[in-house]
């Protein structure tokens, strides 16, 4: 058996992956709440905005984390279309979670269903991320902390969705976004502690990108994108602010004589 090593760089891995596991869920709250707010276009524009920020979140993080994960005795790299596919898969899910929450005249309803679907579609990014490991060896998983870390995949889900319909404001999209980031980063690590590898040494080269070469480039990129797109949201006004601004430009009516 392999030694599995989840902190390789000490604690600055798994408090990243849980900055960007915030920063995503905060975006997407921010943009969820601007969204319910909004008609037509804009409110489909919004919930994209928010699906890209929570899946892009939950990638990032669980990528950043892997950057921290080794195995003794094997290198560890990455098969690149799988760790793209699963960047799509958790943009793709949280998606039709939103979009199912946004747009449901039965909130109730969406709710449970929009947290259900997002949250088996993040543990499948998760388990479809690892299956893009590279290694001289066997990947095992303990069934039980397998579906443990689903149950808290769905539950975590559910909680950002319910969150995007009844937190407005500031202060509580903050409470709310640490309290996700907690979710998601327990569902990581518990899928990562139902890990364990059977080592068979090889001379053979693994195929696949190595985590320097393609996962910190990418991850890097995600979490600037994340950045640049909170930095507008902050900068762009809310409906009530447009409207108030509009008020104010109207001339004012003359008094009658």
């Amino acid at each position: 058996m392999g030694h599995l090593d989840h902190a390789t760089f000490g604690w600055l891995t798994p408090v990243l992956s849980y900055v960007m596991a915030c920063i995503g869920a905060a975006l997407g709250l921010r943009c969820t709440v601007r969204a319910l707010g909004a008609t037509g276009t804009s409110r489909r524009n919004w919930l994209l905005t928010a699906a890209s920020a929570i899946g892009t979140g939950i990638w990032t993080m669980h990528f950043v984390a892997m950057l921290g994960f080794g195995v003794s005795g094997t290198e560890i790299r990455y098969d690149v279309p799988l760790t793209i596919l699963s960047l799509l898969v958790a943009i793709i899910v949280v998606g039709a979670g939103v979009f199912t929450v946004g747009y449901s005249k039965d909130r109730g309803r969406a709710l449970l269903l929009g947290g259900l679907t997002t949250g088996l579609g993040v543990a499948s990014m998760h388990y479809l991320g690892m299956a893009a490991l590279r290694l001289h060896g066997t990947v095992r998983y303990d069934p039980l902390l397998v579906a443990g870390s689903v149950v808290i995949a769905v539950v975590a889900a559910t909680l950002a969705l319910w969150a995007g319909l009844n937190v407005k404001s500031p202060v509580a999209v903050t409470v709310a976004s640490l309290v996700m980031g907690a979710a998601v980063s327990s569902m990581h690590y518990t899928g990562m502690f139902a890990v364990s590898v059977r080592i068979a040494p090889s001379g053979e080269a693994l195929p696949g990108a190595s985590a320097m070469q393609f996962i910190f480039p990418l991850a890097v990129g995600l979490g600037a994108y994340l950045f640049l797109t909170s930095a507008f949201v902050a900068l762009s006004p809310t409906a009530g602010e447009r409207e108030a601004s509009a008020s104010a430009q109207r001339p004012a009516e003359s008094p009658a004589r």
